[in-house]
């Protein structure tokens, strides 16, 4: 085994592997870039080395950073994690050229599987069964609109060296064909370097199940079951589970093997995922190999009991796998969902900035958190705005989305926005619940999920005010008995009036819009008027991050998290978030002149500018393309006009709501 590794990578999957590694005595070194200078993942390794600046370009993505990195650090092999160069043949030769262990599959393995034209082409060799398409070296536009309509459409635009969701595009008709194929091939070499694209056949309603496999140096390859990830968007995988509910034995056990095969097809070592495409009879067609570890790993080691990264080390080390084909067992069911810093209301646009405030559930044998930022720290507009990774087991797959339920009722964020309501509404749905989602589903239909995460109830209003007042009576009794005369009746928060009992005006600030209610009472029982409508309050207690109370006569018990200027509470199934506002503010009035500007929604980096200064332009016509983290937004006109001024070039940096686009009449 080894004395020390270097891991190339930041974030949940650096802490991952420093945490196992440290289990197995085995010393650590990170490396970061200029944004990850205080990072969870450099604060747990033994040592910590920079590589260069915030952008992965000028770090994560330098190989040659990171083996000089090891060399002088000492260490004898080097994990990629996922990610950045986790699948970069040229990478992995650099590392075994400098005398170190690369933790992963070797670079052969990887040239053959780097090229998902290629990987298609070896497959279909190796009898594994593909979906019909092109995957030729002619990638002039005009061979490739010749060949989307001989394959009919729809069909998929896919980067070859790509994964994760990236450079991915559906076409559903030939004028749609050539702008995204540009669009795509950009993403493609943003993210990997290399831009050149496949095209094949769009299976319609398709179901998608991975196998994971493992191979060692000694000729031996199995496979430790299935993970389905159908619920994607934008396939950027939502939910991950294992075992798979669409899945007959027959079918499963055909699958396993065709994995198999296609794992000795290029001779594969350490850990991979072979991926298919499942149609809804049960048809399944080869994808692609992810020659590395997969970010929802978690659900099979949950299911198996085993350590996926402990099982790379030992193989990477020239050790036998473990367990053999028959001594794997599977246990139950387990469930992955993501947590991230977006706001779904806007398109999921990816959000950034410091958390105040991060509760997560707490671990235990049935709840997995898998995360690489605690409080305190940024969500860097620069890599994936990941948060955590939250993994469940029970013993089957009801009791596995209870426990998911009550795992994203626990989470509580203040800071940028993040997606806890949209998951919460996922795990909840029919389709998930009755198992019958398909890859595009989440896309087809994603109203019903953002409909469901909004919360228009009285009593979760009632309760965080109840809440509010309750803790504003803890704090004045606080500074009481810190002041000179705690006794005094002026420390009372109990809003008394001489000849009355007194109403005190309460505002918060939800979803953007204003909320007054009028409140009277104190410690605990109160009248609380919402719209008109008085509801009475008694028994009220705050305990940790529990409110209890009856609401007109009836008990509840409600989730917590109560932050100087905000509270959240959650009544088991949906969640409200308010923050005070002075009572008696004045509204605002009147129109802003926004339409005549076009802002950066968040921080990035402008990728094309498609008009110049002095052009007319339409309501939605695309003005700039603007990539941050990972990926790429179009904004677009706000009404029809005239560019009076354009304030950024292609290649600038722009802050959060700078203005990029000024147009007149």
């Amino acid at each position: 085994m080894f004395r020390k590794i270097l891991i190339a990578n930041r974030g949940e999957i650096a802490c991952r592997v420093i945490r196992t590694a440290r289990r197995l005595g085995i010393r650590t070194v990170a490396v970061y870039s200029e944004a990850d200078a205080d990072a969870l993942h450099v604060r747990l390794a033994d040592e910590a080395w920079p590589i260069g600046g915030p952008r992965p370009a000028d770090s994560y993505l330098r190989g040659d950073a990171i083996v000089r990195a090891a060399l002088d650090s000492g260490a004898g092999a080097i994990h990629p994690g996922y990610g950045f160069l986790s699948e970069n043949a040229g990478f992995a030769d650099a590392v075994e050229a400098a005398g170190l262990a690369f933790i992963g599959p070797k670079a052969a393995s990887m040239r053959k599987m780097g090229s998902k034209a290629g990987a298609k082409e070896l497959m279909q060799a190796a009898g594994v069964p593909v979906v019909p398409g092109y995957t030729g070296e002619d990638q002039s536009p005009q061979a490739l609109a010749r060949e989307a309509e001989r394959i009919g459409f729809p069909l998929m635009i896919k980067a070859a060296h790509g994964g994760g969701g990236k450079g991915m595009r559906v076409v559903r008709d030939a004028a749609e064909f050539l702008p995204a194929l540009e669009s795509c091939r950009r993403e493609a070499a943003n993210a990997f370097g290399r831009d050149r694209v496949l095209l094949e056949r769009y299976i319609e309603s398709p179901r998608h199940i991975e196998i994971q496999v493992f191979g060692d140096a000694h000729g031996n390859v199995i496979h430790l079951n299935e993970r389905e990830c159908s619920a994607q968007r934008r396939y950027q995988k939502v939910l991950e589970e294992s075992p798979s509910p669409f899945l007959t034995p027959p079918l499963r056990a055909a699958m396993g093997e065709a994995a198999v095969l296609a794992a000795r097809a290029i001779d594969y070592t350490n850990a991979g995922t072979v991926e298919f495409i499942v149609d809804p009879d049960g048809g399944f067609y080869f994808m692609e190999i992810n020659t590395r570890l997969q970010v929802e790993h978690p659900v099979t080691e949950m299911t198996t009991g085993l350590d996926l990264v402990e099982w790379q080390l030992r193989v990477a080390a020239g050790e036998p796998l473990p367990l053999a084909a028959d001594a794997v067992r599977s246990h139950g069911h387990a469930i992955e969902v993501r947590l991230y810093a977006e706001d779904p209301d806007a398109g999921f646009l990816p959000a950034s900035g410091r958390l105040h405030h991060l509760r997560l559930p707490r671990p235990s044998p049935h709840v997995r958190i898998d995360a690489g930022v605690t409080q305190g720290d940024t969500v860097s507009i620069f890599y994936d705005p990941m948060i955590a990774k939250l993994i469940v087991h029970d013993r089957d797959r009801p009791a596995a989305l209870a426990r998911l339920r009550e795992a994203l009722a626990a989470c509580s964020v203040d800071g940028p926005k993040t997606n806890i309501a949209f998951l919460e509404a996922l795990v909840r749905h029919p389709a998930v619940v009755e198992a019958r989602i398909d890859t595009g589903y989440l896309d087809r239909h994603l109203d019903e999920f953002i409909a469901a995460a909004a919360v228009d109830e009285p009593a979760l209003l009632l309760a965080a005010a109840t809440a509010y007042l309750l803790d504003q009576e803890r704090a004045q009794r606080d500074a009481a008995a810190a002041s000179a005369d705690p006794t005094s009746p002026w420390a009372l928060a109990d809003g008394w009036r001489l000849g009355h009992a007194g109403q005190r005006p309460l505002a918060f600030e939800h979803a953007g819009g204003r909320i007054d209610l009028l409140a009277r009472g104190h410690g605990g029982d109160y009248h609380i008027t919402l719209d008109g409508r008085t509801v009475a309050i008694e028994g009220a207690r705050l305990s940790g991050d529990a409110l209890w109370l009856r609401m007109d006569g009836k008990g509840s018990r409600f989730h917590l998290a109560l932050q100087p200027g905000r509270i959240e509470v959650h009544d088991g199934d949906r969640r409200i978030t308010l923050r005070p506002l002075a009572a008696y503010r004045h509204e605002e009035s009147g129109q802003s002149a926004a339409d005549d500007r076009v802002r950066a929604p968040m921080p990035g980096r402008v990728v094309a500018l498609r008009v110049a200064a002095g052009d007319r332009v339409e309501a939605g016509q695309e003005l700039v393309v603007l990539e941050a983290m990972k990926m790429e937004l179009a904004l677009k006109a706000p009404r029809a006009g005239a560019v009076a001024e354009l304030r950024a070039a292609a290649g600038d940096f722009v802050e959060a709501d700078g203005v990029l686009v000024v147009l007149e009449d």
